[in-house]
Protein backbone atom coordinates (compact mmCIF):
# COMPACT_ATOMS: atom_id res chain seq x y z
CA UNK A 1 0.00 0.00 0.00
CA UNK A 2 0.91 3.43 -0.86
CA UNK A 3 -0.24 6.80 0.94
CA UNK A 4 2.53 8.96 -0.82
CA UNK A 5 2.97 9.87 -4.93
CA UNK A 6 4.15 6.90 -6.55
CA UNK A 7 7.73 6.31 -5.92
CA UNK A 8 8.11 7.75 -2.66
CA UNK A 9 8.45 4.64 -0.87
CA UNK A 10 11.40 2.32 -1.99
CA UNK A 11 9.56 -0.89 -1.65
CA UNK A 12 12.33 -4.17 -1.43
CA UNK A 13 12.03 -7.18 -4.19
CA UNK A 14 9.58 -9.35 -2.76
CA UNK A 15 6.89 -6.90 -3.23
CA UNK A 16 4.93 -7.57 -6.57
CA UNK A 17 2.78 -5.09 -6.77
CA UNK A 18 1.68 -1.48 -5.16
CA UNK A 19 -1.42 -0.07 -4.51
CA UNK A 20 -2.09 3.49 -4.92
CA UNK A 21 -4.26 4.32 -1.52
CA UNK A 22 -6.72 6.27 -3.27
CA UNK A 23 -6.82 4.81 -6.68
CA UNK A 24 -9.64 2.21 -6.83
CA UNK A 25 -8.19 0.60 -10.30
CA UNK A 26 -5.51 -0.13 -8.70
CA UNK A 27 -7.28 -2.18 -5.97
CA UNK A 28 -9.00 -4.63 -9.15
CA UNK A 29 -6.09 -4.66 -10.77
CA UNK A 30 -4.23 -6.62 -7.93
CA UNK A 31 -7.59 -8.73 -7.35
CA UNK A 32 -6.73 -9.65 -11.04
CA UNK A 33 -3.08 -10.59 -10.66
CA UNK A 34 -3.14 -12.75 -7.41
CA UNK A 35 -6.31 -14.88 -9.24
CA UNK A 36 -3.64 -15.21 -12.13
CA UNK A 37 -1.13 -16.69 -10.17
CA UNK A 38 -3.58 -19.28 -8.57
CA UNK A 39 -2.64 -18.33 -5.00
CA UNK A 40 -4.56 -20.50 -2.44
CA UNK A 41 -5.66 -18.14 0.12
CA UNK A 42 -5.07 -14.71 0.51
CA UNK A 43 -4.22 -12.99 3.87
CA UNK A 44 -5.08 -9.26 4.53
CA UNK A 45 -4.04 -7.01 7.38
CA UNK A 46 -6.53 -4.50 7.87
CA UNK A 47 -6.23 -1.63 9.70
CA UNK A 48 -8.76 1.53 9.49
CA UNK A 49 -6.41 4.42 7.67
CA UNK A 50 -4.47 2.06 5.02
CA UNK A 51 -6.98 1.43 2.24
CA UNK A 52 -8.92 3.84 0.26
CA UNK A 53 -11.89 5.41 -0.07
CA UNK A 54 -14.71 5.93 3.03
CA UNK A 55 -13.47 3.96 5.80
CA UNK A 56 -11.63 2.35 4.15
CA UNK A 57 -14.28 0.92 1.32
CA UNK A 58 -11.85 0.43 -1.82
CA UNK A 59 -10.46 -2.88 0.11
CA UNK A 60 -14.21 -3.98 -0.88
CA UNK A 61 -13.34 -3.80 -4.78
CA UNK A 62 -10.87 -6.10 -4.62
CA UNK A 63 -11.94 -8.54 -2.04
CA UNK A 64 -15.22 -9.07 -4.44
CA UNK A 65 -13.19 -9.65 -6.70
CA UNK A 66 -11.11 -12.44 -5.66
CA UNK A 67 -11.57 -15.87 -6.33
CA UNK A 68 -8.99 -17.90 -3.67
CA UNK A 69 -10.46 -18.03 0.15
CA UNK A 70 -9.92 -14.41 2.00
CA UNK A 71 -8.41 -14.51 5.36
CA UNK A 72 -8.36 -11.30 7.57
CA UNK A 73 -6.78 -10.38 10.33
CA UNK A 74 -7.96 -7.17 12.10
CA UNK A 75 -5.99 -4.90 13.88
CA UNK A 76 -8.57 -2.44 15.23
CA UNK A 77 -12.30 -3.44 16.09
CA UNK A 78 -14.38 0.05 17.19
CA UNK A 79 -16.57 -0.35 20.05
CA UNK A 80 -18.69 2.74 18.93
CA UNK A 81 -18.18 3.11 14.91
CA UNK A 82 -19.74 5.70 12.40
CA UNK A 83 -22.31 4.48 10.21
CA UNK A 84 -19.44 3.89 7.32
CA UNK A 85 -17.42 2.29 9.36
CA UNK A 86 -19.52 -0.46 10.52
CA UNK A 87 -20.72 -0.92 6.98
CA UNK A 88 -17.23 -1.29 5.48
CA UNK A 89 -16.00 -3.73 8.31
CA UNK A 90 -19.81 -5.87 8.04
CA UNK A 91 -18.53 -6.07 4.15
CA UNK A 92 -15.26 -7.74 5.05
CA UNK A 93 -16.83 -10.15 6.98
CA UNK A 94 -19.56 -11.47 4.93
CA UNK A 95 -16.86 -11.76 2.51
CA UNK A 96 -13.81 -13.45 4.18
CA UNK A 97 -13.35 -17.10 4.78
CA UNK A 98 -12.04 -16.25 8.43
CA UNK A 99 -11.52 -13.15 10.77
CA UNK A 100 -8.89 -13.02 12.81
CA UNK A 101 -8.56 -10.96 15.71
CA UNK A 102 -5.77 -11.32 18.01
CA UNK A 103 -7.41 -11.47 21.56
CA UNK A 104 -10.70 -12.31 22.95
CA UNK A 105 -12.14 -9.25 23.26
CA UNK A 106 -12.33 -8.46 19.74
CA UNK A 107 -14.12 -11.75 18.68
CA UNK A 108 -16.68 -10.39 21.64
CA UNK A 109 -16.98 -6.51 20.23
CA UNK A 110 -17.14 -8.47 16.29
CA UNK A 111 -20.24 -10.65 18.00
CA UNK A 112 -21.80 -8.06 19.56
CA UNK A 113 -21.30 -5.05 17.99
CA UNK A 114 -21.38 -5.76 14.34
CA UNK A 115 -23.04 -8.97 14.35
CA UNK A 116 -20.60 -11.35 13.26
CA UNK A 117 -21.05 -14.46 12.93
CA UNK A 118 -19.05 -16.85 15.58
CA UNK A 119 -18.14 -19.37 12.98
CA UNK A 120 -16.01 -16.99 11.29
CA UNK A 121 -14.09 -15.55 13.95
CA UNK A 122 -10.69 -16.92 15.19
CA UNK A 123 -8.55 -15.51 18.61
CA UNK A 124 -4.77 -15.85 16.66
CA UNK A 125 -2.60 -14.03 19.28
CA UNK A 126 0.00 -11.56 18.02
CA UNK A 127 3.13 -12.93 16.46
CA UNK A 128 6.35 -13.05 18.93
CA UNK A 129 9.57 -13.78 18.92
CA UNK A 130 11.20 -17.26 20.55
CA UNK A 131 14.34 -16.76 21.92
CA UNK A 132 15.54 -18.59 25.33
CA UNK A 133 15.99 -17.04 28.84
CA UNK A 134 19.10 -14.70 28.93
CA UNK A 135 20.58 -12.92 31.82
CA UNK A 136 20.21 -9.17 30.94
CA UNK A 137 23.70 -7.94 32.05
CA UNK A 138 25.21 -8.76 28.56
CA UNK A 139 22.81 -6.99 26.83
CA UNK A 140 22.56 -4.05 28.91
CA UNK A 141 26.31 -4.15 27.98
CA UNK A 142 25.47 -3.57 24.26
CA UNK A 143 23.52 -0.59 24.48
CA UNK A 144 25.80 1.01 27.21
CA UNK A 145 23.34 0.72 29.69
CA UNK A 146 26.41 -0.24 32.34
CA UNK A 147 24.34 -2.20 35.19
CA UNK A 148 21.47 0.10 35.42
CA UNK A 149 17.93 -0.86 36.48
CA UNK A 150 16.31 -0.40 33.04
CA UNK A 151 12.66 0.35 32.06
CA UNK A 152 11.45 0.37 28.71
CA UNK A 153 9.14 1.36 26.31
CA UNK A 154 8.97 0.79 22.23
CA UNK A 155 7.15 1.59 19.36
CA UNK A 156 6.07 4.14 17.20
CA UNK A 157 6.36 7.45 19.25
CA UNK A 158 3.29 9.05 18.88
CA UNK A 159 0.48 10.73 22.07
CA UNK A 160 -1.50 7.84 23.07
CA UNK A 161 1.53 6.10 24.22
CA UNK A 162 1.53 7.76 27.38
CA UNK A 163 5.35 8.16 27.58
CA UNK A 164 4.28 11.11 29.98
CA UNK A 165 2.82 9.50 32.35
CA UNK A 166 6.26 7.44 33.18
CA UNK A 167 8.51 10.34 33.31
CA UNK A 168 6.58 11.86 35.79
CA UNK A 169 6.88 8.82 37.87
CA UNK A 170 10.74 8.80 37.87
CA UNK A 171 11.13 11.37 41.05
CA UNK A 172 9.37 8.55 42.97
CA UNK A 173 11.15 5.87 40.85
CA UNK A 174 14.29 7.38 41.40
CA UNK A 175 13.85 7.71 45.29
CA UNK A 176 13.49 3.78 45.31
CA UNK A 177 15.79 3.14 42.63
CA UNK A 178 18.70 6.09 42.44
CA UNK A 179 20.21 4.64 38.99
CA UNK A 180 17.20 3.88 37.41
CA UNK A 181 17.11 4.27 33.42
CA UNK A 182 13.83 4.58 30.95
CA UNK A 183 14.33 4.03 27.89
CA UNK A 184 11.81 4.84 25.04
CA UNK A 185 12.85 3.04 21.84
CA UNK A 186 11.87 4.10 18.50
CA UNK A 187 10.96 7.05 15.90
CA UNK A 188 8.27 9.33 15.82
CA UNK A 189 5.13 7.91 14.14
CA UNK A 190 5.51 9.31 9.90
CA UNK A 191 2.45 10.66 10.30
CA UNK A 192 2.46 12.60 13.43
CA UNK A 193 5.27 14.07 11.47
CA UNK A 194 4.25 15.14 8.96
CA UNK A 195 1.72 16.92 10.65
CA UNK A 196 3.28 18.58 13.52
CA UNK A 197 7.22 17.71 13.38
CA UNK A 198 8.76 16.48 16.50
CA UNK A 199 6.79 18.74 18.40
CA UNK A 200 5.76 15.55 20.44
CA UNK A 201 9.25 13.75 21.16
CA UNK A 202 10.53 17.66 22.08
CA UNK A 203 7.71 17.80 24.83
CA UNK A 204 8.65 14.78 26.59
CA UNK A 205 12.24 15.91 26.64
CA UNK A 206 11.32 19.31 28.02
CA UNK A 207 9.15 17.73 30.64
CA UNK A 208 11.79 15.27 32.15
CA UNK A 209 14.43 18.06 31.57
CA UNK A 210 11.57 19.69 33.75
CA UNK A 211 11.41 17.75 36.38
CA UNK A 212 15.04 17.01 37.10
CA UNK A 213 15.45 14.16 35.58
CA UNK A 214 16.72 14.06 32.43
CA UNK A 215 19.88 11.79 33.16
CA UNK A 216 16.95 9.06 33.65
CA UNK A 217 15.27 9.49 30.28
CA UNK A 218 17.12 8.00 26.89
CA UNK A 219 15.10 8.24 23.82
CA UNK A 220 16.24 6.19 20.75
CA UNK A 221 14.98 7.68 18.02
CA UNK A 222 15.21 5.49 14.88
CA UNK A 223 13.87 2.45 13.50
CA UNK A 224 15.23 -0.70 15.08
CA UNK A 225 15.76 -4.17 13.37
CA UNK A 226 14.04 -6.76 15.45
CA UNK A 227 17.29 -8.64 16.51
CA UNK A 228 18.07 -5.04 17.67
CA UNK A 229 15.01 -4.58 19.31
CA UNK A 230 14.94 -7.93 20.79
CA UNK A 231 18.61 -7.51 22.83
CA UNK A 232 17.33 -4.81 23.78
CA UNK A 233 13.99 -6.45 25.53
CA UNK A 234 16.10 -8.43 27.14
CA UNK A 235 18.38 -5.99 28.23
CA UNK A 236 15.35 -4.74 30.08
CA UNK A 237 14.27 -5.06 33.65
CA UNK A 238 10.81 -4.07 33.65
CA UNK A 239 9.07 -3.53 30.52
CA UNK A 240 6.17 -0.71 29.97
CA UNK A 241 2.83 0.40 28.27
CA UNK A 242 1.73 3.10 29.86
CA UNK A 243 -1.10 3.64 26.48
CA UNK A 244 -3.65 6.35 27.69
CA UNK A 245 -7.08 4.60 26.24
CA UNK A 246 -8.65 1.41 26.80
CA UNK A 247 -9.94 1.06 23.20
CA UNK A 248 -6.60 -1.33 21.95
CA UNK A 249 -7.27 -4.71 21.64
CA UNK A 250 -3.63 -5.28 20.03
CA UNK A 251 0.00 -4.49 20.94
CA UNK A 252 2.44 -6.22 19.53
CA UNK A 253 5.28 -4.48 22.06
CA UNK A 254 3.18 -6.41 24.57
CA UNK A 255 2.95 -9.20 23.08
CA UNK A 256 6.74 -9.09 22.35
CA UNK A 257 7.46 -8.38 26.07
CA UNK A 258 5.71 -11.19 27.10
CA UNK A 259 6.93 -13.86 24.83
CA UNK A 260 10.61 -13.01 26.23
CA UNK A 261 9.30 -12.93 29.92
CA UNK A 262 9.97 -9.58 30.88
CA UNK A 263 8.50 -8.44 33.98
CA UNK A 264 5.50 -5.76 32.75
CA UNK A 265 3.72 -2.75 34.38
CA UNK A 266 1.01 -1.27 32.38
CA UNK A 267 -2.66 0.39 31.83
CA UNK A 268 -5.71 -1.68 31.64
CA UNK A 269 -6.42 -1.09 27.72
CA UNK A 270 -7.88 -3.85 26.36
CA UNK A 271 -4.98 -6.43 25.29
CA UNK A 272 -2.91 -5.75 28.35
CA UNK A 273 -6.23 -6.30 30.99
CA UNK A 274 -6.61 -9.88 28.95
CA UNK A 275 -2.99 -10.86 28.83
CA UNK A 276 -1.72 -9.93 32.07
CA UNK A 277 -4.35 -10.79 34.22
CA UNK A 278 -4.23 -13.46 36.52
CA UNK A 279 -0.58 -12.52 37.90
CA UNK A 280 1.04 -12.33 34.44
CA UNK A 281 1.59 -8.16 35.06
CA UNK A 282 0.59 -5.41 36.88
CA UNK A 283 -1.86 -3.00 35.73
CA UNK A 284 -2.06 0.38 37.04
CA UNK A 285 -5.24 2.89 36.20
CA UNK A 286 -4.62 5.35 33.20
CA UNK A 287 -2.48 8.43 33.59
CA UNK A 288 -1.31 7.37 37.58
CA UNK A 289 2.19 8.58 37.81
CA UNK A 290 1.83 7.96 41.25
CA UNK A 291 0.83 4.10 40.96
CA UNK A 292 3.85 3.57 38.24
CA UNK A 293 6.08 4.85 39.98
CA UNK A 294 5.16 2.74 43.21
CA UNK A 295 4.74 -0.37 41.19
CA UNK A 296 8.28 0.08 39.23
CA UNK A 297 10.08 1.24 41.86
CA UNK A 298 9.16 -2.07 43.71
CA UNK A 299 9.85 -4.23 41.20
CA UNK A 300 13.20 -2.75 40.23
CA UNK A 301 14.30 -3.22 43.96
CA UNK A 302 12.45 -6.54 44.38
CA UNK A 303 14.40 -9.60 42.50
CA UNK A 304 12.28 -12.05 43.94
CA UNK A 305 9.05 -10.54 42.66
CA UNK A 306 10.78 -9.32 39.04
CA UNK A 307 11.97 -13.05 38.65
CA UNK A 308 8.03 -14.52 39.49
CA UNK A 309 6.77 -11.76 37.43
CA UNK A 310 8.88 -12.72 34.56
CA UNK A 311 8.46 -16.64 34.49
CA UNK A 312 4.54 -16.16 34.42
CA UNK A 313 4.84 -13.49 31.21
CA UNK A 314 7.53 -16.15 29.78
CA UNK A 315 4.71 -19.38 30.38
CA UNK A 316 1.57 -17.11 29.15
CA UNK A 317 3.85 -16.02 26.12
CA UNK A 318 4.09 -19.56 24.66
CA UNK A 319 1.16 -19.38 22.39
CA UNK A 320 2.09 -16.11 20.83
CA UNK A 321 5.78 -17.64 19.53
CA UNK A 322 6.20 -17.50 15.68
CA UNK A 323 5.63 -21.32 15.27
CA UNK A 324 2.92 -21.54 16.90
CA UNK A 325 0.92 -18.42 15.44
CA UNK A 326 2.18 -19.31 11.90
CA UNK A 327 0.62 -23.12 12.56
CA UNK A 328 -2.73 -21.04 13.30
CA UNK A 329 -2.88 -18.93 10.66
CA UNK A 330 -2.82 -22.20 8.47
CA UNK A 331 -5.12 -23.91 10.07
CA UNK A 332 -7.36 -20.61 9.42
CA UNK A 333 -6.83 -20.95 5.70
CA UNK A 334 -7.91 -24.43 6.14
CA UNK A 335 -4.31 -25.74 5.56
CA UNK A 336 -2.77 -29.11 7.27
CA UNK A 337 -0.48 -27.25 10.39
CA UNK A 338 1.98 -29.97 9.28
CA UNK A 339 2.02 -29.05 5.41
CA UNK A 340 4.66 -27.77 3.18
CA UNK A 341 3.86 -24.88 3.40
CA UNK A 342 5.24 -24.79 6.94
CA UNK A 343 8.27 -26.78 6.70
CA UNK A 344 9.44 -26.86 3.42
CA UNK A 345 10.90 -30.29 2.12
CA UNK A 346 8.14 -32.13 3.99
CA UNK A 347 5.92 -32.99 0.78
CA UNK A 348 2.68 -33.22 2.91
CA UNK A 349 0.69 -30.19 0.83
CA UNK A 350 0.84 -26.89 -1.14
CA UNK A 351 0.02 -23.90 -0.23
CA UNK A 352 0.61 -20.45 -2.82
CA UNK A 353 -1.04 -17.52 -0.71
CA UNK A 354 -0.82 -13.64 -1.40
CA UNK A 355 -0.68 -11.16 1.04
CA UNK A 356 -2.00 -7.65 1.49
CA UNK A 357 -1.80 -4.94 4.16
Amino acid sequence: MNDREPGFYTFGPDVNHVVQQERAADYLAVAKAINRSGAGAVFVQHEFGIFGGTAGEHLLLMLRALRAPIIVTLHTVLAAPNADQRRVLNAIVDLAHAVIVMADTGARLLQTVYDAPASKLVVIPHGAPSRPPAATGAFKQRFGLDSRPTLMTFGLLSPNKGIETVIRAMPKILYSAPDALYVVAGATHPNLVRERGEAYRESLVQLAANLDVARAVRFIDKYMADDELIDLLQATDVYVTPYLTQAQITSGTLSYAIALGRPIVSTPYWHAAEALANGVGVLCPFGDSDAFGDEIGSLLTDDARRMRLAERARKAGVTSRWPSVGAAYLRAAGVDADSEALFPGSGRSHLAAGALG
